[in-house]
Protein backbone atom coordinates (compact mmCIF):
# COMPACT_ATOMS: atom_id res chain seq x y z
CA UNK A 1 0.00 0.00 0.00
CA UNK A 2 1.16 3.29 -0.70
CA UNK A 3 0.76 6.93 0.36
CA UNK A 4 -1.51 8.29 3.67
CA UNK A 5 -4.53 7.14 2.02
CA UNK A 6 -4.45 2.84 3.39
CA UNK A 7 -6.37 0.89 1.13
CA UNK A 8 -8.53 -1.90 3.16
CA UNK A 9 -7.19 -5.35 1.85
CA UNK A 10 -9.18 -7.56 -0.56
CA UNK A 11 -11.61 -10.21 0.35
CA UNK A 12 -9.80 -13.84 0.71
CA UNK A 13 -12.35 -14.66 -2.19
CA UNK A 14 -10.46 -12.17 -4.30
CA UNK A 15 -8.05 -14.68 -5.61
CA UNK A 16 -6.86 -12.22 -8.76
CA UNK A 17 -5.41 -10.33 -5.90
CA UNK A 18 -2.49 -12.66 -5.35
CA UNK A 19 -2.03 -14.21 -8.31
CA UNK A 20 -1.21 -10.18 -9.74
CA UNK A 21 -0.02 -9.89 -6.31
CA UNK A 22 -1.99 -5.87 -6.21
CA UNK A 23 -0.97 -5.23 -2.95
CA UNK A 24 3.00 -5.57 -2.79
CA UNK A 25 3.59 -5.21 -6.37
CA UNK A 26 1.11 -3.15 -8.19
CA UNK A 27 -0.16 -0.60 -5.54
CA UNK A 28 3.35 0.50 -4.40
CA UNK A 29 3.44 1.99 -8.33
CA UNK A 30 -0.61 3.44 -8.36
CA UNK A 31 -3.57 2.65 -7.51
CA UNK A 32 -4.96 4.45 -10.58
CA UNK A 33 -5.11 7.92 -9.20
CA UNK A 34 -5.99 10.72 -11.85
CA UNK A 35 -7.53 8.14 -14.13
CA UNK A 36 -11.93 7.88 -15.33
CA UNK A 37 -13.34 4.79 -16.22
CA UNK A 38 -16.36 5.09 -18.03
CA UNK A 39 -18.56 2.28 -17.41
CA UNK A 40 -21.73 1.63 -19.67
CA UNK A 41 -23.44 -0.74 -18.04
CA UNK A 42 -27.01 -0.75 -16.05
CA UNK A 43 -26.44 1.95 -13.70
CA UNK A 44 -24.53 1.86 -10.07
CA UNK A 45 -25.67 2.17 -6.66
CA UNK A 46 -22.99 4.26 -5.68
CA UNK A 47 -24.55 4.73 -2.26
CA UNK A 48 -22.82 1.98 -0.81
CA UNK A 49 -19.89 2.01 1.23
CA UNK A 50 -17.87 -0.21 -0.61
CA UNK A 51 -18.60 2.08 -3.59
CA UNK A 52 -18.25 5.80 -1.68
CA UNK A 53 -16.69 8.49 -3.19
CA UNK A 54 -15.58 6.09 -6.14
CA UNK A 55 -18.15 6.91 -8.56
CA UNK A 56 -19.02 9.96 -10.59
CA UNK A 57 -22.68 11.02 -11.56
CA UNK A 58 -23.05 10.01 -15.24
CA UNK A 59 -26.63 9.73 -17.18
CA UNK A 60 -28.96 7.07 -18.10
CA UNK A 61 -28.95 7.03 -22.48
CA UNK A 62 -31.91 4.36 -21.86
CA UNK A 63 -34.97 4.71 -19.33
CA UNK A 64 -36.52 7.82 -17.52
CA UNK A 65 -33.95 10.39 -16.90
CA UNK A 66 -30.96 9.90 -14.25
CA UNK A 67 -27.54 10.20 -13.48
CA UNK A 68 -26.26 6.67 -13.47
CA UNK A 69 -26.59 6.25 -9.98
CA UNK A 70 -29.50 3.59 -10.21
CA UNK A 71 -28.69 0.43 -10.57
CA UNK A 72 -31.57 -1.33 -13.01
CA UNK A 73 -30.75 -4.62 -13.64
CA UNK A 74 -33.01 -6.80 -11.83
CA UNK A 75 -31.14 -9.73 -11.24
CA UNK A 76 -28.68 -9.13 -8.60
CA UNK A 77 -27.07 -5.72 -10.26
CA UNK A 78 -24.60 -6.41 -12.82
CA UNK A 79 -23.63 -2.32 -12.95
CA UNK A 80 -22.41 -2.36 -9.38
CA UNK A 81 -20.82 -5.52 -9.30
CA UNK A 82 -18.25 -4.16 -12.08
CA UNK A 83 -17.75 -1.09 -10.59
CA UNK A 84 -16.98 -2.29 -7.41
CA UNK A 85 -14.16 -5.00 -9.40
CA UNK A 86 -12.81 -1.78 -10.54
CA UNK A 87 -12.46 0.60 -7.76
CA UNK A 88 -14.13 -0.87 -4.47
CA UNK A 89 -13.44 0.67 -1.81
CA UNK A 90 -13.60 -2.15 1.11
CA UNK A 91 -15.05 0.20 3.61
CA UNK A 92 -18.62 -2.12 3.38
CA UNK A 93 -18.49 -5.62 3.20
CA UNK A 94 -14.71 -5.66 2.09
CA UNK A 95 -15.08 -5.43 -1.51
CA UNK A 96 -11.72 -3.64 -2.64
CA UNK A 97 -11.27 -2.87 -6.78
CA UNK A 98 -8.11 -3.06 -8.32
CA UNK A 99 -7.81 0.38 -9.07
CA UNK A 100 -9.18 1.94 -5.94
CA UNK A 101 -8.43 5.35 -6.72
CA UNK A 102 -9.41 5.35 -10.09
CA UNK A 103 -12.83 7.00 -10.97
CA UNK A 104 -15.94 5.06 -12.26
CA UNK A 105 -18.27 7.25 -14.73
CA UNK A 106 -21.60 5.49 -14.78
CA UNK A 107 -23.88 5.56 -17.56
CA UNK A 108 -26.53 3.30 -17.96
CA UNK A 109 -26.70 2.22 -21.49
CA UNK A 110 -28.07 -0.42 -23.29
CA UNK A 111 -25.69 -2.02 -26.72
CA UNK A 112 -28.30 -0.66 -29.23
CA UNK A 113 -27.14 2.49 -27.65
CA UNK A 114 -23.39 2.33 -27.06
CA UNK A 115 -22.64 5.06 -29.91
CA UNK A 116 -24.22 8.19 -27.60
CA UNK A 117 -22.83 6.22 -24.47
CA UNK A 118 -19.41 6.56 -26.02
CA UNK A 119 -19.73 9.93 -26.98
CA UNK A 120 -21.10 10.84 -23.95
CA UNK A 121 -17.87 9.34 -21.74
CA UNK A 122 -15.27 11.55 -24.67
CA UNK A 123 -17.27 14.01 -23.60
CA UNK A 124 -16.67 13.26 -19.99
CA UNK A 125 -13.07 13.32 -20.30
CA UNK A 126 -12.91 9.55 -19.89
CA UNK A 127 -9.55 7.61 -20.32
CA UNK A 128 -10.89 4.51 -20.32
CA UNK A 129 -13.77 2.68 -21.39
CA UNK A 130 -15.73 -0.25 -20.30
CA UNK A 131 -18.37 -2.43 -21.60
CA UNK A 132 -19.43 -5.56 -19.82
CA UNK A 133 -22.27 -6.23 -22.28
CA UNK A 134 -22.87 -7.17 -25.51
CA UNK A 135 -25.00 -8.62 -28.61
CA UNK A 136 -24.06 -12.04 -30.20
CA UNK A 137 -24.61 -12.97 -33.64
CA UNK A 138 -23.55 -15.50 -36.06
CA UNK A 139 -20.50 -14.29 -37.74
CA UNK A 140 -22.49 -14.10 -41.57
CA UNK A 141 -25.09 -11.54 -39.56
CA UNK A 142 -22.13 -8.58 -40.41
CA UNK A 143 -19.66 -6.42 -38.03
CA UNK A 144 -19.66 -3.52 -36.50
CA UNK A 145 -22.38 -1.08 -36.63
CA UNK A 146 -21.64 2.62 -39.00
CA UNK A 147 -22.22 4.48 -35.96
CA UNK A 148 -21.24 2.90 -33.10
CA UNK A 149 -17.51 2.37 -35.46
CA UNK A 150 -17.51 6.40 -35.84
CA UNK A 151 -18.25 6.43 -32.48
CA UNK A 152 -15.34 4.26 -31.43
CA UNK A 153 -12.86 5.91 -33.72
CA UNK A 154 -13.59 9.45 -31.89
CA UNK A 155 -13.18 7.66 -28.99
CA UNK A 156 -9.45 6.50 -30.16
CA UNK A 157 -8.47 10.03 -31.33
CA UNK A 158 -8.92 11.43 -27.72
CA UNK A 159 -6.74 8.70 -27.10
CA UNK A 160 -9.31 6.55 -24.81
CA UNK A 161 -8.40 3.09 -24.09
CA UNK A 162 -11.60 0.72 -24.67
CA UNK A 163 -11.72 -3.02 -23.23
CA UNK A 164 -15.25 -5.19 -23.81
CA UNK A 165 -16.83 -8.78 -22.86
CA UNK A 166 -16.02 -11.42 -25.63
CA UNK A 167 -19.13 -13.29 -24.62
CA UNK A 168 -20.58 -16.11 -23.07
CA UNK A 169 -21.97 -18.12 -26.00
CA UNK A 170 -18.98 -21.19 -26.44
CA UNK A 171 -21.91 -23.57 -25.61
CA UNK A 172 -23.96 -22.78 -28.70
CA UNK A 173 -21.14 -22.50 -31.45
CA UNK A 174 -19.04 -19.82 -33.49
CA UNK A 175 -20.89 -16.40 -32.34
CA UNK A 176 -19.41 -13.06 -32.64
CA UNK A 177 -20.23 -10.34 -29.95
CA UNK A 178 -20.91 -6.65 -30.58
CA UNK A 179 -19.20 -4.73 -29.88
CA UNK A 180 -16.28 -6.85 -28.73
CA UNK A 181 -15.66 -7.36 -32.61
CA UNK A 182 -15.37 -3.75 -33.30
CA UNK A 183 -12.21 -2.30 -34.01
CA UNK A 184 -10.62 -0.69 -31.21
CA UNK A 185 -12.24 -2.48 -28.89
CA UNK A 186 -9.90 -5.09 -26.95
CA UNK A 187 -11.95 -7.83 -26.38
CA UNK A 188 -11.30 -9.95 -23.50
CA UNK A 189 -11.85 -13.60 -22.68
CA UNK A 190 -12.04 -15.14 -19.30
CA UNK A 191 -9.90 -17.93 -17.29
CA UNK A 192 -10.66 -19.47 -13.96
CA UNK A 193 -8.05 -19.62 -11.05
CA UNK A 194 -5.53 -22.16 -12.49
CA UNK A 195 -5.37 -20.13 -15.86
CA UNK A 196 -7.11 -22.63 -17.50
CA UNK A 197 -9.73 -20.63 -20.26
CA UNK A 198 -13.51 -20.56 -19.25
CA UNK A 199 -15.37 -23.25 -21.04
CA UNK A 200 -18.10 -20.66 -21.66
CA UNK A 201 -15.49 -18.13 -22.87
CA UNK A 202 -16.58 -16.97 -26.04
CA UNK A 203 -13.54 -17.35 -28.83
CA UNK A 204 -13.81 -15.24 -31.80
CA UNK A 205 -10.34 -14.07 -33.94
CA UNK A 206 -10.71 -10.83 -32.26
CA UNK A 207 -10.05 -11.46 -28.72
CA UNK A 208 -6.92 -10.27 -27.32
CA UNK A 209 -6.49 -11.01 -23.48
CA UNK A 210 -7.75 -13.06 -21.33
CA UNK A 211 -8.68 -12.03 -16.98
CA UNK A 212 -10.48 -13.75 -14.14
CA UNK A 213 -14.44 -15.05 -15.01
CA UNK A 214 -14.52 -17.50 -13.14
CA UNK A 215 -15.24 -17.55 -8.91
CA UNK A 216 -15.03 -13.68 -9.34
CA UNK A 217 -16.90 -12.23 -6.49
CA UNK A 218 -18.36 -8.89 -6.17
CA UNK A 219 -20.98 -6.74 -4.33
CA UNK A 220 -24.74 -6.51 -6.05
CA UNK A 221 -26.59 -3.31 -5.94
CA UNK A 222 -28.13 -4.00 -2.50
CA UNK A 223 -24.40 -4.14 -0.96
CA UNK A 224 -24.44 -7.90 -0.75
CA UNK A 225 -21.36 -9.88 -1.91
CA UNK A 226 -21.95 -12.05 -4.31
CA UNK A 227 -19.51 -15.19 -4.61
CA UNK A 228 -18.74 -16.95 -7.74
CA UNK A 229 -20.30 -15.18 -10.44
CA UNK A 230 -18.95 -16.39 -13.75
CA UNK A 231 -18.27 -14.38 -17.27
CA UNK A 232 -16.46 -11.86 -19.71
CA UNK A 233 -17.77 -9.65 -17.40
CA UNK A 234 -15.97 -9.47 -15.03
CA UNK A 235 -12.91 -10.28 -16.86
CA UNK A 236 -13.47 -7.14 -19.09
CA UNK A 237 -14.07 -4.75 -15.63
CA UNK A 238 -10.89 -6.29 -14.39
CA UNK A 239 -8.77 -5.36 -17.23
CA UNK A 240 -10.70 -2.23 -17.48
CA UNK A 241 -8.90 -1.48 -14.02
CA UNK A 242 -6.08 -2.48 -15.41
CA UNK A 243 -5.73 -0.19 -18.29
CA UNK A 244 -6.73 2.38 -15.77
CA UNK A 245 -3.49 1.36 -13.65
CA UNK A 246 -0.98 1.99 -16.75
CA UNK A 247 -2.56 4.94 -17.51
CA UNK A 248 -1.99 6.25 -14.26
CA UNK A 249 1.26 5.55 -14.30
CA UNK A 250 1.95 6.90 -17.95
CA UNK A 251 -0.72 9.48 -18.52
CA UNK A 252 0.64 11.01 -21.47
CA UNK A 253 0.98 7.33 -23.03
CA UNK A 254 -1.09 6.97 -26.33
CA UNK A 255 -4.15 4.75 -26.06
CA UNK A 256 -2.12 2.62 -28.77
CA UNK A 257 1.21 2.07 -26.63
CA UNK A 258 -1.20 1.09 -23.74
CA UNK A 259 -3.07 -1.41 -25.09
CA UNK A 260 0.12 -2.70 -26.79
CA UNK A 261 2.08 -2.72 -23.26
CA UNK A 262 -0.99 -5.01 -22.12
CA UNK A 263 -1.60 -7.84 -24.54
CA UNK A 264 2.47 -7.63 -24.89
CA UNK A 265 3.18 -8.16 -21.58
CA UNK A 266 0.34 -11.04 -21.39
CA UNK A 267 0.86 -14.80 -20.17
CA UNK A 268 0.26 -17.40 -22.62
CA UNK A 269 -2.03 -19.38 -21.07
CA UNK A 270 -4.43 -22.49 -22.81
CA UNK A 271 -3.18 -23.49 -25.97
CA UNK A 272 0.12 -22.70 -26.80
CA UNK A 273 0.22 -19.05 -28.65
CA UNK A 274 -1.99 -16.94 -29.32
CA UNK A 275 -5.17 -18.53 -29.31
CA UNK A 276 -9.72 -17.55 -30.06
CA UNK A 277 -10.44 -18.19 -26.09
CA UNK A 278 -7.43 -16.05 -24.23
CA UNK A 279 -6.40 -14.30 -27.18
CA UNK A 280 -2.72 -13.49 -26.70
CA UNK A 281 -3.11 -14.36 -22.70
CA UNK A 282 -3.51 -13.71 -19.19
CA UNK A 283 -3.14 -9.91 -18.54
CA UNK A 284 -0.78 -9.29 -16.18
CA UNK A 285 -0.69 -5.97 -14.33
CA UNK A 286 2.28 -5.40 -12.91
CA UNK A 287 4.69 -6.63 -16.29
CA UNK A 288 2.49 -4.15 -17.74
CA UNK A 289 3.64 -1.21 -15.61
CA UNK A 290 7.34 -2.05 -15.60
CA UNK A 291 8.34 -4.21 -18.45
CA UNK A 292 9.85 -3.06 -21.32
CA UNK A 293 7.56 -3.88 -24.66
CA UNK A 294 9.09 -3.71 -28.06
CA UNK A 295 7.48 -1.44 -30.56
CA UNK A 296 6.49 -4.30 -33.07
CA UNK A 297 5.03 -6.15 -30.43
CA UNK A 298 1.29 -7.37 -31.65
CA UNK A 299 -1.15 -4.97 -31.20
CA UNK A 300 -4.05 -6.69 -33.10
CA UNK A 301 -6.39 -3.76 -31.48
CA UNK A 302 -4.97 -1.31 -33.04
CA UNK A 303 -3.89 -3.64 -36.47
CA UNK A 304 -7.79 -3.95 -37.18
CA UNK A 305 -8.35 0.09 -36.74
CA UNK A 306 -5.58 0.90 -38.87
CA UNK A 307 -6.97 -1.48 -41.49
CA UNK A 308 -10.54 0.05 -41.76
CA UNK A 309 -8.68 3.70 -41.61
CA UNK A 310 -6.91 3.60 -44.72
CA UNK A 311 -8.30 5.61 -47.41
CA UNK A 312 -9.76 4.48 -50.52
CA UNK A 313 -7.87 4.53 -53.66
CA UNK A 314 -7.81 7.66 -55.25
CA UNK A 315 -10.10 8.19 -57.81
CA UNK A 316 -12.36 5.27 -57.07
CA UNK A 317 -15.52 4.88 -54.92
CA UNK A 318 -15.64 2.61 -52.30
CA UNK A 319 -19.57 1.34 -51.60
CA UNK A 320 -20.45 1.10 -47.72
CA UNK A 321 -22.42 -2.53 -46.49
CA UNK A 322 -24.45 0.11 -44.11
CA UNK A 323 -23.08 -1.57 -40.70
CA UNK A 324 -19.50 -2.02 -40.91
CA UNK A 325 -16.85 0.42 -41.34
CA UNK A 326 -15.32 -1.93 -43.40
CA UNK A 327 -15.16 -1.29 -47.24
CA UNK A 328 -16.96 -3.16 -49.48
CA UNK A 329 -14.49 -4.32 -52.69
CA UNK A 330 -15.60 -2.32 -55.87
CA UNK A 331 -18.04 -4.16 -58.07
CA UNK A 332 -15.93 -3.23 -61.93
CA UNK A 333 -12.23 -1.05 -62.42
CA UNK A 334 -12.70 2.27 -63.07
CA UNK A 335 -13.49 3.29 -66.45
CA UNK A 336 -14.09 -0.51 -67.64
CA UNK A 337 -17.42 0.29 -70.31
CA UNK A 338 -18.09 -3.10 -71.14
CA UNK A 339 -21.72 -4.27 -70.83
CA UNK A 340 -20.94 -7.77 -69.26
CA UNK A 341 -19.46 -5.69 -66.40
CA UNK A 342 -22.78 -3.02 -66.62
CA UNK A 343 -24.65 -6.15 -66.30
CA UNK A 344 -23.04 -7.60 -63.24
CA UNK A 345 -23.24 -4.55 -61.72
CA UNK A 346 -26.53 -4.88 -61.75
CA UNK A 347 -26.54 -8.80 -60.85
CA UNK A 348 -24.91 -7.17 -57.66
CA UNK A 349 -26.61 -4.55 -56.87
CA UNK A 350 -29.87 -7.14 -56.54
CA UNK A 351 -27.66 -9.64 -54.72
CA UNK A 352 -26.75 -6.77 -51.97
CA UNK A 353 -30.24 -5.32 -51.73
CA UNK A 354 -31.18 -9.25 -51.32
CA UNK A 355 -28.40 -9.95 -48.75
CA UNK A 356 -29.41 -6.44 -46.64
CA UNK A 357 -32.87 -7.88 -46.29
CA UNK A 358 -31.76 -11.33 -45.27
CA UNK A 359 -29.52 -9.50 -42.93
CA UNK A 360 -31.79 -6.89 -40.95
CA UNK A 361 -33.94 -10.26 -40.42
CA UNK A 362 -31.17 -12.00 -38.69
CA UNK A 363 -30.25 -8.93 -37.12
CA UNK A 364 -33.49 -7.99 -35.23
CA UNK A 365 -33.95 -11.99 -34.13
CA UNK A 366 -30.05 -12.06 -32.93
CA UNK A 367 -30.25 -9.01 -30.96
CA UNK A 368 -31.96 -10.65 -28.33
CA UNK A 369 -29.20 -12.68 -27.54
CA UNK A 370 -27.68 -10.99 -24.67
CA UNK A 371 -24.13 -11.87 -23.00
CA UNK A 372 -22.82 -10.12 -19.74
Amino acid sequence: MTGANATPSPREEEWWFGTWDIQKKVWPITKGRGVTVALIDTGVNATLPDLRGAVLPGTNIIGPKGNGLVDYDKKFGHGTAMAALIAGQGTGVGMVGIAPEAKVLSIHSGVEDLAPAIDYAIERGADVINVSQGLASPPAAGGCGTDLQRAISRAIRKNIILTAAAGNDASIGVMNAEPALCPGFMAVGGVDYRFDPWVDSQPAPYVAVAAPGVRVGSIGKNGAFIPNLEGTSGASALTAGVAALVRSKYPDMPAREVVQRIIGTARDVGTPGRDDKTGYGLIRPYHALVDRVPQDAPNPVFAALDRIAKPPVEGSRQPSNGRSGHRLPQTARTGTRSAIILISIGVGIVAILTAVAIYASIRRINRRRMIS
